[in-house]
């Protein structure tokens, strides 16, 4: 049972037991958790008596050992140790908790579309990681200030024990690993629930399989050193790795007197190696972070080109009053086109072999073409349109859902890349320069994208910063941005944005998108959600920005069209259908009066009949319950025997109600769109 055990019975006798026991002392450690076993000499003694008791008093005699207890001593008060109760597994808890606030909000910005707002109102990607690691640097070091100082004054001989400045390293590095960590990990997630839910299941779990797996091969000697050296290559298990030497220098295993810069050296100290693996992981996270902050993986495509971290890195001049236009090589399909697209395709190649700069937006041949998956098809989404939008002027964009309105935004506004031809905007390439482009663009979106903790005036404040004001400048534009959108008077402005209203919301928007002076602006449908009376006037902000910039505006309302828009184009199936000014179009596609009558079921034959001595070549365009509409041609009527006629009626026949109209901008919509 116990080899290598070696007994000396000296001088033993009937009358006395003498007697010396050798035995092996080297013990096998896997049992990393277990204390090694105190019963091993008590129980060779006892193989020693009993041979001794048979010898005596024969085979029969046997004397048992059941049981080992300490020698009586002395009562002592009972005294609970801290340290016993809090093991290095809370201690990697609590220190990694800041890690899911700062992924949380990292996904927030992403997934509310916040980023992309400020990057489309002129921030940069290097700004904007400066901002938030310095954020995040601070909030992590506040943080851990107050853990060592709260372990310090409760007496946690972690704290106290070991050498501050030691302390001070370890946690500095652990905390710009933990930020770099939280930006990598932010870009495989758009959804902050799943985010904070895998965040969290990283913390806890990091520091279970620290505590109950890294613990016990770094007790067992047996176990390779190298394989200990990857494991610890994971933060979570490098933080554990860290915290354990902290407790066993501190006395709660070794009983030292804790860790001194002196113990680095020490082969069986694992600090020098963390500190070492800590900087190697931040090394790696950092470049890779910021690489995959630029590159989308989660919508399927590259959002920008693969080698946009080394472009990051080169210096490059932009001017922003210099032309450089040229026409780019394609290979698109040449169709048949309406007059008015080939009307302003020649406009834009005029003006690429002569430069104007009265021109803000010029597109030149923009196609966008989405790759199908699963065996479906390729969506032509936008199919080489040319179009120029002069300064002064607001472009209208009409068009039914799925015409592809929303890539032609997209790719204007540098959400999406074009696969062929470009646009340029006051002579910078949407392909190239879009970083340019950002500090003179202003982008209203469809949805409101606003920090519900941040007052009106504090949007502002921040989106005008961006736009490069300052001081009292800045001051002006704000408390006249207000007052442009009737959310200045009432203290209204330094309310929190998620005390607002929707109309007041997009007000807001609205004046975002405004500020600073940006020279083309983007409008996603800037009415929704107002009622009249703030429409009117939102109406009467956009025409009076509009008189030093230029303005691309989509809408579903016709009135806002008409009202606001100097050009419409109509947009079906990834082009333009027709430009033009609202008036032209509706002499154009509208020649006609819209004459609407309605009568019992039995009566509608002889409204029909009415019409067409009124107009022979009507044509009936709705019908539906006693309820017709018809088409009648202006050169055939006269309104005056429209009347005439509507009377003799009513002695015939029950009218509940009958109209005459012209034609209107949704009238023209509907007949281009139907007519594609």
């Amino acid at each position: 049972i116990f080899p290598f055990t070696g007994y000396d019975f000296l001088n033993t006798s009937k009358d006395s037991l003498d007697i010396n026991i050798w035995f092996n002392s080297t013990y096998n450690r896997k049992v990393a958790y277990s204390p090694i076993a105190i019963l091993r000499v008590p129980r060779l003694v006892n193989m020693a008596s009993n041979a001794y008791i048979k010898f005596l008093k024969g085979s029969g005699a046997k004397m048992l050992l059941e049981y080992v207890k300490d020698m009586p001593k002395v009562g002592s008060k009972l005294k609970v140790q801290i340290n016993s109760i809090l093991s290095t597994l809370l201690f990697t808890w609590i220190v990694e908790l800041i890690f899911p606030v700062m992924l949380t909000y990292l996904v927030y910005e992403k997934q509310q579309k916040l980023k992309i707002m400020m990057k489309m109102h002129g921030l940069k990607d290097g700004p904007y990681w400066m901002i938030n690691y310095a954020y995040f640097f601070g909030l992590s070091a506040v943080y851990m200030i107050l853990f060592v100082i709260f372990g310090s004054l409760i007496g946690l001989r972690l704290f106290t024990k070991n050498d501050y400045s030691i302390q001070f390293v370890f946690y500095l590095i652990h905390i710009n690993v933990q930020i770099v960590l939280a930006f990598f990990a932010s870009s495989f997630f758009s959804s902050v629930k799943i985010a904070t839910v895998v965040g969290y299941i990283y913390v806890f779990g990091s520091g279970l399989l620290g505590g109950f797996l890294l613990h016990f091969f770094i007790e067992d000697t047996s176990f390779p050193k190298g394989s200990i050296v990857v494991m610890q290559m994971i933060p979570g298990f490098s933080l554990y790795r860290g915290l354990y030497e902290f407790s066993a220098f501190s006395g709660n295993e070794n009983g030292t007197g804790g860790m001194k810069w002196a113990n680095l050296s020490d082969p069986v100290n694992g600090m020098r190696t963390i500190l070492i693996i800590m900087v190697i992981e931040w090394a790696i996270l950092l470049p890779l972070a910021f690489y995959f902050d630029n590159v989308s993986l989660l919508d399927g495509r590259l959002r920008k080109r693969m080698l946009v971290f080394f472009k990051c890195f080169r210096m490059r001049a932009v001017s922003f009053k210099r032309y450089s236009f040229g026409r780019l090589g394609s290979n698109v399909l040449v169709e048949m086109e309406n007059p008015d697209a080939t009307l302003e395709r020649e406009v834009v190649d005029h003006l690429l072999l002569e430069p104007n700069s009265n021109y803000a937006t010029i597109c030149d041949n923009l196609k966008k073409v989405y790759h199908g998956m699963d065996g479906n098809p390729d969506k032509l989404a936008v199919r080489g349109l040319s179009l120029a939008i002069p300064k002064g002027q607001c472009f209208g964009i009409l068009g039914p859902n799925g015409a592809g309105k929303t890539s032609f935004i997209s790719m204007m506004t540098g959400l999406i890349p074009p696969t062929s031809g470009t646009a340029y905007v006051h002579g910078m390439d949407i392909r190239t320069d879009m970083d340019a482009i950002y500090t003179n663009m202003g982008v209203c979106p469809q949805h409101d994208l606003l920090w519900e903790t941040l007052t009106g005036k504090e949007h502002l404040l921040f989106y005008g910063r961006l736009k490069n004001l300052k001081g009292v400048e800045l001051l002006k534009a704000i408390d006249y941005s207000l007052k442009s959108v009737n959310l200045f008077h009432g203290g209204i402005g330094d309310k929190q944005v998620r005390k607002y209203s929707g109309g007041m919301k997009r007000r807001l928007s609205v004046a975002i998108s405004l500020i600073g002076d940006p020279k083309v602006v983007f409008m996603d449908e800037p009415s929704t959600g107002l009622d009249p009376a703030s429409r009117n006037k939102l109406w009467s902000v956009v025409k009076e920005a509009k008189k030093n910039r230029a303005i691309i505006l989509t809408t579903h309302s016709m009135e806002e069209a008409e009202i606001v828009c100097d050009r419409l184009g109509i947009f079906v199936n990834g082009g333009f259908r027709c430009i033009a000014n609202p008036k032209e179009l509706k002499a154009r596609y509208g020649g006609t009066y819209i004459f609407t009558m309605t009568t019992s079921l039995e009566h509608e034959q002889e409204v029909a009949q009415l019409v067409h001595r009124l107009s022979p070549s009507a044509k009936r365009i709705y019908h539906i319950s006693g309820t017709q509409k018809f088409e009648l041609a202006k050169q055939e009527v006269k309104i005056a025997n429209v009347f005439h006629e509507v009377e003799s009626a009513k002695c015939r026949f029950n009218i509940h109600a009958w109209g005459l109209t012209d034609t209107t901008l949704e009238d023209v919509f509907i007949k281009v769109a139907k007519g594609a």
